[in-house]
């Protein structure tokens, strides 16, 4: 893959604050969206974020465009514990129906200008030291193993006894729950995705087009956890998967293919799997 241009950067950086701003403005303005324009949202979201896909793809050749679909597919599969810890936390502080989107989207916000910084951090550690690789790779197997051992618990997170303590508006502190719990999150999928890629733009790109529709897919799925039971199963099964990749680095180089194929065959079983036991509660 050749260097990335100096230019895509500020190209990039323009194309995701329009983005945001369009979220922020123009979705669940002053209203509750309904499930019908959540789930048009979400569409038009993954619809964008495979276009920029498509487009650098075209730029840049088959391994660029193939290492950022597998970062957002590996993205964008996280997120989906995002959302339903962002439904607690906002359950827990009890904020106001219509108060919720623009909590979730300043919190996305600060979250996604943390993840730069995270990247950069990380990126720069690859580089420098390259037993970095290990401890990404131990920290995913830990993290995988956690997933794995939790899986179905009903078990839900609360917010940090500081934030409980601290004297804010019910939105200001849910604010600030929503951008640490995503700062927390960012601890297990950035390693993971530099398992993917350690190009940083690639890595934020996919970051940034993960977490610009999260709000719509909130509103979409933050009542149907129940839906998702084997949902951590499969999490598990991918993060254990680029755990061992980055364990065997200096052994051998896992093909961007193979990882595709894998998180996308793993993510699509446990959603089948969940589906069809939903079906069969549904029906007992």
């Amino acid at each position: 893959m050749a260097d990335i241009p100096l230019i895509a950067w500020p190209l990039l950086a323009a194309l995701v604050v329009a983005l945001l701003a369009v979220d922020l403005l123009v979705f669940a303005r002053r209203h509750v969206p309904t499930l019908r324009e959540s789930l048009l949202w979400s569409i038009a979201w993954f619809a964008i974020a495979l276009v920029f896909g498509g487009g650098w793809w075209l730029w840049q050749g088959g391994g660029a465009g193939s290492e950022y679909f597998a970062g957002y597919l590996l993205e964008r599969s996280l997120s989906l514990d995002n959302v339903f810890v962002f439904a607690v936390i906002l359950s827990y502080f009890a904020v106001p129906p219509a108060a919720q989107p623009q909590v979730l989207g300043w919190g996305i916000v600060l979250a996604l200008a943390l993840r730069l910084v995270f990247i950069l951090v990380g990126a720069a550690l690859l580089d420098a030291f390259h037993a970095t690789f290990y401890v990404f790779g131990v920290l995913l197997l830990y993290t995988a193993y956690r997933l794995a051992r939790h899986a179905g618990s009903q078990a839900e997170p609360e917010p940090s006894s500081l934030l409980r303590r601290v004297r804010l508006p019910a939105a200001s502190a849910a604010f600030l729950a929503v951008a640490v719990t995503d700062v927390i999150f960012a601890v297990d999928s950035i390693p993971a995705i530099f398992a993917v890629t350690r190009e940083p733009f690639i890595v934020f790109a996919a970051n940034a087009f993960a977490m610009l529709g999260l709000r719509a897919l909130y509103f979409l799925l933050a009542g149907m956890r129940e839906r998702f039971v084997y949902l951590s199963h499969g999490l598990a099964a991918v993060l254990g998967f680029i755990g061992v990749k980055m364990l065997l680095v200096d052994v051998w180089h896992v093909p961007i293919w193979l990882s595709l194929g894998v998180i996308t065959v793993t993510l699509g079983v446990a959603t089948l799997a969940s589906a069809r036991a939903s079906d069969r509660s549904v029906v007992a």
